[in-house]
């Protein structure tokens, strides 16, 4: 049998001789056998595996040239700073400079040094991409130098020019050519095909563990040639491409700097004595770069050239300039040339919709409203989306969702007015505006329990796809464009079918001040059918605000248009909405009869829809005077309706209230089942204002039947969302029953705060019957203080008030002061 060569064995024995150790130890260090010391140091082992080599010489924590002298001697090549005859260098360093600026991206290092500490024997492959301009090359080559201490076999960067001007992507073959010449091969010895270089550059790699570096990569195509075949190297490819078809590659996608990072680039690269990362000038600076490096760096770069510049009027110049893009250059870069560059990848399918999404006003978009613009189909969209987003021209914050970086988007804007006549931008935008307003309707019709009428004359032409809800920012977002145009007749009808969306997602003072802009642009136009829905969209929104008067005031208006205009529709719609406020402020007989009579007018019509949602208010009003029995039956009249059209959001909104009309007649098993179906509904179509009723009511059920942390987690909750969304009436309720829930748990002083604060907001608003309410639980706390006087005086302020409005529990309250102990005669008791 052949003996290895002695100068290996030797220094197998030497290094082990010097660090004092046994071969057992040695061999306990290493993670190999004994038997495996043993042989190799006695030459009876000939060729030792690659990674027996690299565990000893982790062992003997060898770097650099001795580790590379150690490597060599195991493959029997002569240990010295060259590796036999075939001429490869020990350790080949070609990365570009460190750039003493980077800032950040500390979570992608951390995880890029976690991988390569964990790939062990095989090859670690990281493909780091992102945007134009966002520093995937900075990061991979400070990542190559940080990490250059575990790679001794060498450091190698290789720039393959996917997109360097007036040049052509680097040929695999030509790449495998210059890094066999990197690592020392002869050019004579350099194969003439493309696998043969390859196979000649895994043989060269093979055992050593190398850092390999493949600048700005076109494609996964041009790059799995270069890659090692085996050992323990790591290679990091940089590209403007998803490299999705890379096996084995794990991708690390950069983002623009967060904020903070950002202003602190700007103040290391501007150079300024005294700037900080806090000036405001700073922070204005970066965020209209989108935050991008590329950008803040040309920018931080005339700061330091123009000394007389100061970073406030900087700031203010970028904010005022109509096109920001021209003032991101220096010399002859700029950021728009990077995105042409791009841009240029794409097909020209891509190019165009790339162009058209950036007339789209909003920050994310969907493939439907792709389609729209494009004037394409959905399964079009859905793949011209896909490859932006493969190009990292957009991200998808959401499944489904794409958004555009400002600089992005404003170079597609540029595009798109350079490219493409005023037609095409005016059809595009057209589309786009159909979509929304048709996609809006939908959802009305969805969302609201009576469908609310569009105007005909700006419904526009229907688009290839609408899914089942739009989004609404995005649907907002172009009723502000429509508004900013001028276009009159889309605000109208925009309003209108957002309206829905607007009552059910909140906050009502956006609903407020949008339904009366429509309102007002109705009343421009002279367009009485457009007003009057307007307006009863108006009063329901105020009324979910709490403003009785200015609700009753704006659907008396809405009644009285629709009377003049024999709209016999939108009368139910109006007297619906009417009788709600009338309820609302305790003016139950004036609410009896309006819904009474909205409930005629749709029975005539066959309007199913009107009928459940007027006998849903008629049911709530019959529970508010006591009459459960009338109230059940109206209740379960609408929730046969609602279950009759599919109408999930209508279902929620009556077994609510036909839940509280159980829990009156002590039915708390079917309150519960009642309250938990529409709770569950509320929260599968995020129903945020039913959770608040179904929550509120399932806590007072909770509570009546013993299960106080239940009730009280559900009270809290339905207050937080009441104030998120800004609906103080329900947040008024939540208080109150917070209030009863505490004081039966004898925490005094919290019932005190709660009972206090809804009198408090109830006074405001006007909400008499929830004043009485508040007043009743204080009267209660101090009767179970024993503050009997205080008790007396609230209870009769509660029951004065009760009587007046002809609320049923004003029979409870009477009892309850005719139960009071007589208070103590002050007299008596004075000393």
């Amino acid at each position: 049998m052949a003996v290895p060569p002695v100068g290996f064995a030797g220094v197998l024995r030497r290094l082990r001789a010097g660090a004092g150790v046994t071969q057992e130890k040695l061999a306990q260090t290493a993670g190999v056998s004994p038997r495996a010391i043993s042989d190799l140091e006695r030459g009876t082992v000939t060729t030792p595996h690659n990674d027996t080599v690299r565990l000893l010489a982790d062992a003997f924590q060898l770097t650099g040239q001795a580790r590379v002298e150690f490597e060599a001697a195991a493959r029997g090549h002569a240990a010295s700073g060259r590796v036999g005859a075939r001429g490869v260098p020990a350790a080949t360093r070609t990365l570009p400079r460190d750039i003493a600026s980077f800032t950040g991206r500390q979570p992608e290092l951390a995880e890029l040094a976690e991988a390569t500490a964990g790939a062990g024997g095989v090859v670690s492959i990281h493909a780091i991409g992102g945007m134009v301009g966002v520093g995937k090359t900075a990061f991979a080559v400070h990542a190559a130098h940080w990490l250059a201490d575990r790679f001794p076999g060498g450091q190698i960067f290789l720039p393959l020019h996917a997109h360097t001007p007036g040049r052509q992507p680097v040929d695999p073959a030509d790449a495998l050519a210059s890094l066999l010449l990197t690592i020392g091969v002869p050019a004579g010895q350099i194969p003439a095909d493309l696998e043969a270089r390859t196979g000649l550059w895994r043989d060269r790699l093979a055992g050593r563990r190398l850092l390999l570096v493949l600048d700005d990569a076109a494609s996964s195509e041009q790059v799995r040639p270069l890659l090692p075949g085996a050992g323990s190297s790591l290679v990091l490819v940089t590209s403007r491409r998803r490299l999705t078809a890379l096996e084995d590659a794990q991708t690390i996608s950069l983002d623009a700097l967060p904020p903070g990072e950002a202003a602190g680039l700007l103040v290391r690269l501007a150079v300024r004595p005294g700037l900080s990362p806090a000036d405001p000038g700073v922070g204005e600076i970066t965020g209209l770069c989108g935050c991008l490096p590329l950008a803040i760096g040309m920018l931080a770069r005339q700061l330091y050239h123009h000394p007389a510049w100061t970073v406030a009027g900087l700031a203010a110049e970028l904010a005022a300039a109509v096109d920001r893009l021209e003032l991101l250059a220096t010399e002859n870069l700029s950021v728009a040339a990077a995105f042409d560059l791009s841009y240029a990848d794409l097909v020209p399918d891509q190019q165009r919709l790339f162009r058209r999404l950036g007339l789209h006003p909003g920050t994310d978009i969907d493939p439907y409203a792709a389609a729209a613009v494009d004037g394409t189909g959905l399964a079009a969209a859905r793949r011209g989306l896909e490859g932006l987003y493969e190009q990292y021209l957009l991200t998808e914050p959401a499944p489904g969702r794409y958004r555009m970086h400002d600089l992005i988007r404003e170079h597609a804007r540029a595009l798109a007015s350079r490219l493409d006549s005023g037609d095409d931008w005016e059809q595009a935008t057209a589309r786009l505006l159909d979509y929304y307003q048709h996609a809006a309707v939908r959802a009305q019709a969805l969302l609201a329990r009576q469908a609310r009428g569009v105007p005909a004359q700006a419904a526009g032409a229907a688009p290839a796809a609408v899914p089942i809800l739009a989004s609404r920012e995005q649907a907002l977002a172009c009723l502000d464009q429509a508004t900013a145009a001028g276009q009159h007749a889309r605000v109208i009808a925009l309003t209108a079918g957002l309206a829905g969306l607007l009552r059910y997602d909140g906050p009502w003072d956006e609903a407020i001040t949008r339904h009366a802009a429509a309102v007002q642009t109705a009343r421009q136009l002279g367009d009485p059918p457009g007003q009057a829905l307007g307006l009863s969209n108006l009063g329901d929104a105020r009324l979910l605000a709490g403003d009785y008067p200015g609700a009753a005031r704006d659907l008396q208006e809405a009644l009285s248009i629709c009377r003049d205009l024999g709209d016999r529709p939108g009368q139910a719609l109006a007297l619906t909405s009417l009788g709600n406020t009338r309820r609302m402020a305790d003016d139950h007989p004036g609410a009896a009869r309006d819904l009474q009579e909205a409930l005629s007018i749709c029975r005539d019509l066959g309007d199913r829809p009107g009928q459940a949602h007027a006998l849903n208010h008629l049911g709530i009003v019959r529970l508010s005077t006591g009459e459960s029995l009338g109230a059940a039956r109206d209740l379960q009249e609408a929730l046969g309706i609602c279950r009759d059209l599919g109408d999930r959001p209508g279902q929620a909104g009556v077994l609510i209230w036909l839940g509280e009309a159980r829990r009156l007649t002590g039915d708390y098993p079917g309150a519960a089942r009642d309250l938990q179906e529409a709770l569950g509904i509320c929260r599968e179509r995020n129903d945020r204002l039913g959770q608040i009723h179904a929550l509120t009511w399932l806590g007072v059920v909770r509570r009546l039947t013993g299960d106080y942390p239940g009730a009280a987690r559900d009270l809290q909750e339905a207050l937080a969302i009441s104030r998120e969304i800004g609906n103080p009436d329900a947040e008024v309720t939540a208080h109150n029953e917070s209030g009863t829930l505490n004081r039966i748990r004898g925490d005094l002083g919290r019932a005190c705060s709660s009972h206090q604060q809804a009198l408090h907001l109830s006074r405001q608003l006007g909400i008499v019957l929830e004043e009485a309410h508040a007043l009743a639980g204080l009267g209660r706390c101090a009767r179970a203080a024993d503050r009997t006087a205080e008790a007396e005086d609230r209870l009769r302020h509660a029951l004065a008030i009760l009587q007046r409005i002809g609320a049923a529990e004003a029979a409870d309250v009477s009892a309850e002061l005719d139960a009071l102990p007589e208070a103590p005669d002050p007299a008596s008791t004075s000393p």
